[in-house]
């Protein structure tokens, strides 16, 4: 039994990483295929596999494209905001339909694993157990955007600026991604450079474990 129980209307910190700690994007195409699968497995229909058809799309396919693409118009959840690190992911969700993140998860794990696993020759698990996921306190959301848009620099990888695999450049007006709902955390500030100021300085105060399980409800 799930010790968060999920419910519609409320924010979700979703977030897994590889199994034992293994690297789980490896080139640009898997972001890519990543991100697409957001996309697509984010709908109360059913939809088929994404490998064939990713292969065909491989050529032509850009961050760019997908990032631009529109999301379905009856979807399972919200998206926030979401980075995705080499060995682990992050999101924040609003649930939208009963069972909402359950069901999106569940699609994007299975799909994303079974094609990693065959496109680079493995079997088994790919990501560490079922996602993890904790409920965003009401005055956490701003804080929790933040810590999840400027991870990659939190992780030491990149400035979040120029980190192509997150949310942050389409919060800061740097790409014009469709994936998330902005709205909600930046019309708490006057204007998108607030908000870079904001995740910058409060980016460095999320590493500290006590702090930022204050965002959270177990």
């Amino acid at each position: 039994m799930r010790k968060t129980q999920l419910v519609e209307n409320e924010y979700y910190h979703i977030y897994n990483r590889g199994v034992d700690k293994r690297n789980v994007f490896l080139d640009d195409f898997d972001y890519i295929r990543f991100l697409k699968s957001i996309q697509e497995f984010n709908s109360k229909e059913l939809v088929g596999s994404l490998y064939e058809k990713h292969l065909r799309e491989k050529k032509n396919g850009s961050l760019a494209s997908t990032m631009e693409a529109k999301l379905p118009n009856s979807m399972l959840v919200e998206i926030i905001a979401y980075c995705l690190n080499p060995n682990h992911y992050h999101f924040i969700l609003k649930q939208l339909a009963e069972k909402g993140i359950e069901k999106f998860m569940q699609r994007l794990g299975t799909g994303y694993t079974k094609y990693f696993n065959q496109k680079y020759e493995r079997t088994g698990s790919l990501f560490q157990g079922t996602f993890k996921a904790a409920q965003i306190k009401t005055n956490g959301l701003l804080y929790l955007s933040a810590y999840i848009n400027c991870n990659a620099e939190v992780h030491g990888i990149a400035k979040a600026e120029n980190y192509r695999w997150c949310s942050f450049q389409d919060y800061i007006g740097k790409r014009n991604g469709k994936l998330c709902n902005k709205e909600i955390v930046l019309d708490q500030f006057r204007n998108k450079k607030d908000y870079f100021d904001f995740s910058k300085e409060n980016a460095k105060a999320m590493k500290e474990k006590k702090e930022f399980e204050k965002l959270l409800i177990e």
